[in-house]
């Protein structure tokens, strides 16, 4: 997993059309520890690139995402990103492992 804190960094990446999982997580939110635990528990099992970052310390870079993508901003929050857009997200205990598997099945050919 790799923290990314700016905007520029995060619009790099998708510009390079790679399918990528990113995940917004709250430092102070029990249940984004839990969601960032299955985030974690994933790239265990996984040869994907995981990204992610902590909406106390990236705001601007969270508000972007919302707004560039239309995803309403959710914390904790996976989203899959597939040549250049989002192709799937979750919120809160949606988050898991197994959905995050299923998402990247569905959604990447």
């Amino acid at each position: 997993m790799q923290r990314i804190n700016s905007i520029e960094e995060f619009d790099k990446i998708v510009d390079a059309g790679e399918t990528f999982f990113m995940l917004k997580h709250s430092t102070t939110c029990p249940i984004s520890a839990a969601g960032y635990d299955e985030f974690a528990k994933f790239e265990k099992n996984s040869s994907d690139q995981l990204y992610y970052l902590t909406v106390q310390d990236s705001r601007d870079l969270s508000n972007h995402i919302a707004e560039k993508f239309h995803v309403k901003h959710e914390s904790p929050q996976a989203i899959l990103f597939v040549n250049s857009d989002v192709a799937w997200h979750a919120s809160h205990f949606k988050i898991t492992a197994k959905s995050m598997a299923a998402a990247k099945e569905e959604n990447v050919k």
